[in-house]
């Protein structure tokens, strides 16, 4: 569980204060600094795949953090799109069908809403943790945007490295489950939360493709 250990302590690794500066700026003005934010996502993975013992690197605006959070943010948007595109039929269907029952409509027709936003939350969530994480760090590694939608070579390395990319998916899981739910109801803020998830999920995302040997899952 080395990995898992490791992911959740290196945002605390080397001069992480001016990092976590910054980004926590980016989180707090999240609907304008979206790109930047996953730009240095890439960054972050980018570095911990070469030598993660720094910690997170600095933030440097620059042209290559900005396309690599245009393509990501491309990428966020195809896998959201199916999802937004079934959400208003499937609550329909559920409201016709009566699943949620109430004596207000409003209140029926919000149930409806909650609950064809977790019945299609389950396959997109298992989606993106099947295919994100080697294409994220592919992308880290090549710079390339079609590494991002390649998703068949995605899924080999899923196949090939089942017990790293277990211990990755778990290590990314847990750190949003931490984020959203500890960070934010224990009174430290969402907004650090996240940006925290963000860097556990940049270093467990580069375990997949780390130069030199892999993390020991033990």
């Amino acid at each position: 569980m080395k990995l898992v250990a490791d992911s959740f302590t290196w945002p605390f690794r080397g001069e992480w204060r001016s990092r976590w500066a910054f980004g926590l700026l980016c989180v707090l003005l999240l609907p304008l600094l979206f790109i930047p934010l996953l730009g240095y996502a890439i960054q972050a993975t980018r570095a911990a795949q070469t030598d993660p013992s720094p910690g997170p690197p600095a933030w440097r605006l620059s042209a290559r953090l900005l396309a690599d959070g245009f393509w990501t943010s491309l990428l966020l948007a195809l896998f959201t799109l199916p999802f937004l595109l079934l959400l208003n039929p499937l609550a329909e269907a559920l409201f016709n069908r009566h699943v949620w029952s109430g004596q207000d409509a409003a209140v029926s027709g919000g149930g409806a809403y909650v609950l064809a936003a977790l019945a299609l939350a389950l396959p997109w969530g298992l989606w993106l943790l099947l295919v994100m994480p080697y294409a994220t760090a592919n992308f880290a590694a090549s710079g390339r945007p079609v590494d991002l939608v390649n998703f068949p070579a995605s899924i080999r390395s899923v196949a090939r490295g089942f017990a790293t990319w277990n211990l990755s998916a778990a290590a990314i899981v847990t750190a949003w489950i931490v984020g959203f739910a500890c960070a934010g109801l224990c009174c430290i803020g969402i907004v650090p939360g996240i940006y925290y998830a963000i860097l556990v999920s940049a270093h467990a995302t580069a375990a997949l493709t780390r130069q030199g040997p892999h993390p020991s899952a033990g």
